[in-house]
C-alpha cells in the first residue's frame, strides 16, 4: 500500500478503469485507501480488479454501458450497496472514435462521438448528485482534453467543451452544498495500445494522414515537445479528487505540458 493515504476508506467510483488512464487512477486510488468503484462496460476491468486485489486493496466490479442512464445509475446504485456511501466521482469515459476533418463525419458518427465522449460525464455526475447532496459533500473530477480546440476531431472537441462548461456549472450550483466539481484537461498520453479499439476499422492511407496531424499538432503546441505519461494525468487527477484541493472547484487543469486547448 502507499504511504500516502488520501483516501482512506473513501469511496471512490472511477469509470472507465479497464485500460489507460482510468486503470490508472483505480490502481492509485486504491493503493490511498480508497474503496474504488470499477465501472467499465469490457471485460477487461477484471483484470483491474485482480491488481488491486494483488496488493490487498479494496474494491469491485460494476459492468455497465455508461452511454446510458440506467448504466450509470447502476454504478451509483451497487456503489451505495456495498461501501454505504459514494465520496469521490472520477469520470473518465471518452475519447475520440476517428480524427478526420468535420465534413468526412456522417450524422451517425457524430452523435457516436457525443455519445461517448459527453454523455458517460453528463449521466454519472447526474445520478451521483443525490448521493451527494444527501451527504452534503462530495467531489467530481472530470476527465476533460486540451483538444476542446485541435483538429480533425471536432465532435470531440465539442463533447469535452460540453465536459468543461458541466464542470463549471455543477460546481457553481452545488459548492454551497459541500460538492467540488473540478476537471483534467488530458494532453496528448502516452499509453499501451487499447485492448479494445475505439474504431475497429483498418485506416485507410488517407486516415493514417490525418492521424499523424493530429500527432503532429499535438507535440507542436506542447511546450515540452512530448507526450505526457499516464501517471502524470493520474496525479493531476487524484490531487483534485484529494483535501489537498479542497479550495479548488470550478476549474479545468490543463494537464498537457504548456497546451492550454
Amino acid at each position: 500500500m502507499s504511504a500516502r493515504q488520501r483516501f482512506l476508506k473513501r469511496v471512490v467510483i472511477v469509470t472507465g478503469a479497464a485500460q489507460g488512464i482510468g486503470h490508472g487512477v483505480a490502481l492509485q486510488a486504491a493503493r490511498e485507501g480508497a474503496q474504488v468503484v470499477l465501472a467499465d462496460f469490457s471485460d477487461y476491468v477484471e483484470e483491474t480488479l485482480a491488481e488491486i486485489e494483488a496488493f490487498q486493496g479494496d474494491a469491485i466490479v460494476v459492468k455497465a454501458d455508461l452511454e446510458t442512464y440506467a448504466g450509470a445509475q447502476a454504478v451509483v446504485a451497487k456503489a451505495i450497496e456495498v461501501y454505504g456511501r459514494v465520496d469521490v466521482l472520477i469520470n473518465n469515459v471518452g475519447g475520440a472514435i476517428w480524427m478526420k476533418p468535420f465534413v468526412e463525419f456522417s450524422p451517425e458518427e457524430i452523435e457516436k462521438e457525443v455519445s461517448r465522449s459527453l454523455f458517460p460525464t453528463l449521466w454519472c455526475c447526474h445520478a451521483v448528485l443525490p448521493e451527494m447532496l444527501k451527504n452534503k459533500e462530495g467531489v467530481i473530477v472530470n476527465v476533460s482534453s486540451i483538444a476542446t480546440c485541435g483538429i480533425n476531431r471536432i465532435p470531440y472537441s465539442a463533447s469535452k467543451g460540453g465536459v468543461n462548461a458541466l464542470t463549471r456549472s455543477l460546481a457553481f450550483c452545488h459548492s454551497k452544498d459541500g460538492i467540488r466539481v473540478n476537471a483534467v484537461a488530458t494532453g496528448g498520453t502516452e499509453a499501451p495500445p487499447r485492448k479494445i479499439p475505439r474504431n475497429t476499422k483498418p485506416l485507410s492511407e488517407e486516415e493514417k494522414s490525418w492521424m499523424q496531424e493530429v500527432v503532429d499538432q499535438t507535440i507542436d503546441r506542447t511546450f515540452m515537445g512530448r507526450y505526457g505519461t499516464i501517471l502524470e494525468q493520474v496525479n493531476a487527477i487524484l490531487f483534485l479528487a484529494s483535501d489537498d484541493a479542497s479550495y479548488i472547484t470550478g476549474t479545468v487543469v490543463p494537464v498537457g505540458g504548456g497546451d492550454l486547448g
